[in-house]
C-alpha cells in the first residue's frame, strides 16, 4: 500500500514544489513568490504556484541574467542532492546556446566599460572634486 500512495503523490506535484526540488530556487517561498509574479512561465503561460507539473512541460525559469527553458522528465516532491535534482529536467539546446551567447556578450562588453580596480586615493577625490566644480 505505502508504494502506492508514493506512487500517487508523486503524480500531482504543485510547480513551487517540483521547482524547489529541482533545486532552481533555495526555499519553497521563494519559488512561489518567482511563480506568482509571473517570472516563471508553465507552457509558454503565467501560471499559479499550485499548479500540477506534468512530465513534458515546458517551463521556463529565470538564471541570473538569463532564463533556461527545461523540459520535466520526472516528478518529485522532494528536495534531492544536486546530482538527483538534474535528472528531473532537461534543459533545451536552444536555452543553453542563449544562455552562452549572452555569456560571451556580456564578457565582451566589460571590456568596453572600464572599472578602476579600487576606490580613488585621497588626492584621486580631490581632483574629482575640482573637476565636478569647476
Amino acid at each position: 500500500m505505502s508504494e502506492s500512495k508514493q506512487a500517487k503523490s508523486s503524480e500531482n506535484v504543485r510547480l513551487d514544489k517540483w521547482l524547489w526540488a529541482a533545486r532552481f530556487f533555495k526555499t519553497r517561498a521563494l519559488a512561489r513568490d518567482m511563480v506568482q509574479s509571473g517570472k516563471v512561465q508553465y507552457n509558454g503561460q503565467r501560471a499559479k504556484p499550485g499548479r500540477q507539473v506534468e512530465i513534458g512541460a515546458m517551463i521556463k525559469i529565470p538564471a541570473g541574467w538569463d532564463h533556461k527553458e527545461v523540459e520535466v522528465l520526472k516528478l518529485s516532491e522532494k528536495r534531492l542532492g544536486a546530482p538527483l535534482a538534474q535528472e528531473l529536467y532537461s534543459e533545451t539546446q536552444a536555452s543553453a546556446d542563449k544562455r552562452e551567447e549572452n555569456q560571451l556578450a556580456r564578457k565582451l562588453s566589460s571590456f568596453h566599460s572600464p572599472k578602476p580596480d579600487g576606490r580613488p586615493d585621497k588626492k584621486q577625490r580631490r581632483e574629482i572634486i575640482k573637476l565636478k566644480h569647476s
